[in-house]
């Protein structure tokens, strides 16, 4: 009897020694386990995400601010333009920092001169104002296309290192040291993708809010346009 018990316990003891044991890595040990050339890749991408968020946060306040305009801003100045009063008028676009306060007051300085070169001058100020919406949205899209393929390129130089060390090792394949070495080289595709994903909703969420702020544009500038066309 306490021999088949020293048995089990044996056994027991055994099995415990052979299980699994489950092996965890934290996020600094992935980056820095993936060799030099991973860590280069892994400070390229951690440097483009930051250029990311400060593009994305800056243009979110600056499109914030074009975006506030007056609902009565137009009317006041259809009241003003009407009344001859020019210079009530432009004081009014002045003490606004908006695109359309801007396109609006280029337009009074206009009055007297032909409907046409009005209109030009209006459309020329609003093209400028909409390429200061737009800067560095060029830089956040180049990150959101140039990040996965970062990230794929150290995944193909982990993947060849790997295999390097499969053919150095000739016979003596550790299977163990393939696989940690194939997924360490996957973690900067995982890397690159989700700077990637980041900058490409970032990107395109900016532009929808630019379209809104032109619209708005677009509707004032007209409205304006249609005054000066009213006859007198």
């Amino acid at each position: 009897m306490t021999h088949t018990l020293l048995q089990v316990q044996t056994f027991a003891d055994t099995s415990s020694a052979d299980a699994p044991t489950e092996k965890t890595l934290s996020i600094i040990e992935l980056v820095t386990s993936g060799g030099t050339g991973g860590m280069i890749i892994m400070s390229v991408l951690f440097v483009l995400s930051i250029i990311a968020v400060y593009i994305f946060i800056e243009r979110f306040n600056a499109i914030k601010r074009a975006n506030k305009v007056d609902g009565n801003f137009i009317n006041h100045i259809k009241d003003h333009v009407t009344n001859g009063k020019l210079e009530a008028a432009t004081a009014l676009c002045q003490s606004q920092d908006t695109p359309v306060a801007r396109m609006i007051e280029k337009g009074i300085t206009r009055i007297g001169k032909p409907l046409k070169d009005i209109s030009a001058a209006i459309e020329n100020t609003g093209k400028l104002e909409v390429s200061k919406m737009e800067k560095n949205l060029a830089t956040l899209a180049t990150i959101a296309g140039a990040a996965p393929m970062i990230g794929f390129l150290g995944t193909v130089i982990g993947m060849i290192l790997a295999f390097h060390d499969m053919a150095a090792a000739g016979g003596q394949i550790n299977i163990e040291m393939l696989a940690e070495g194939i997924y360490v080289a996957m973690t900067t595709t995982v890397a690159g993708l989700a700077v990637g994903i980041i900058a490409y909703v970032g990107y395109n969420w900016l532009v929808s809010r630019v379209d809104k702020v032109v619209y708005k544009m677009e509707f004032n500038a007209t409205e304006f346009m249609d005054l000066l066309n009213e006859p007198s």
